[in-house]
């Protein structure tokens, strides 16, 4: 009786410490400082949060495991060490059962719980919006990125970013020069991904979700900007050559007002209609009916 009041009383206190840690924590630390929660605002898209979720449980659960597969070798490291005067093996322990079920079970079990909670953010995040409010054609190219504003008929076309020789900080780029692809607030947005030349990947850090440009054929993007605006830094995460390192964009979501005038300021530079695949460098991919090989 008197141990279990024992533990008890050491109880309370360690509850309390923990209860005190967790409310103490930011938004980005809940989050696992993950890029679109380092300054505590909002999640850039509607996927933010979902994806910030898997990950950061996983961990938690990872460290559990960890923790008590570390304890369990300490203890064995000091329980069954060789004590003085001991020699020869220590006593052998063969087909124990319980133990062989538990270590063979419990991992088959995290492995299913990850690939179950993958699987339905995925099935989440991949679902196709029958009817989105903007549509974006992206065609990566070494080492730039052209827009497509496919709604609106009108293009953006990027240039390389070019580093600037002005600047005190070593690897500073001319900002005004980076591509940059604007998205209105609290839409639905498709992304169709295309590659002009060789292998890209769309990746925007702040949204946690990145996806690979295949030349030859198109991928897609769903997601729903929230009422976070801002400006927010892109790259390609797939390394794609020489000036892979410079092959920056912005990707900027304002209201809808300043969205307008920047579609119309794209007109007034007359950038109607869409840049189309007859840029492209690859050819003589399936369905381009160029010649191949000795034709």
């Amino acid at each position: 009786m008197r141990h279990n009041r024992r533990l008890r009383w050491a109880a309370i206190p360690i509850a309390a410490s923990l209860a005190i840690v967790l409310a103490g924590c930011t938004q980005a630390q809940l989050n696992g400082f993950l890029p679109g929660f380092v300054d505590g605002k909002q999640p850039v898209t509607n996927h933010t949060e979902r994806i910030s979720g898997l990950w950061v449980t996983s961990w938690i659960v990872l460290l559990i495991v960890g923790v008590i597969v570390w304890g369990l070798i300490i203890f064995a490291v000091i329980v069954y060490r060789r004590r003085k005067g001991q020699t020869g093996l220590p006593v052998q322990m063969r087909y124990n059962m319980p133990i062989e079920i538990f270590y063979t079970i419990v991992p088959l079990i995290l492995v299913l719980g990850f690939f179950a909670f993958t699987a339905r953010d995925q099935n989440a995040i991949e679902k196709p919006y029958a009817k989105p409010d903007l549509t974006i054609q992206v065609y990566a190219k070494q080492w730039a990125w052209d827009f497509n504003y496919v709604d609106d008929n009108v293009y953006d076309p990027g240039v390389q970013v070019q580093p600037d020789d002005n600047s005190a900080t070593p690897g500073s780029v001319q900002e005004g020069e980076i591509p940059t692809l604007y998205l209105p607030e609290n839409k639905k947005i498709t992304i169709l991904l295309n590659s002009r030349d060789v292998i890209h990947s769309f990746w925007v850090p702040a949204t946690l979700y990145k996806k690979d440009i295949i030349p030859g054929q198109t991928n897609k993007m769903y997601f729903e900007t929230t009422g976070r605006t801002g400006t927010f830094v892109g790259k390609c995460a797939e390394l794609c050559g020489e000036y892979h390192s410079a092959m920056l964009f912005n990707l900027k979501i304002v209201p809808q007002a300043e969205y307008d005038a920047h579609i119309q300021s794209l007109r007034d530079q007359g950038f109607e209609g869409q840049l189309g695949s007859e840029y492209d460098r690859n050819t003589n991919l399936p369905g381009t009916g160029a010649p191949k090989g000795n034709e």
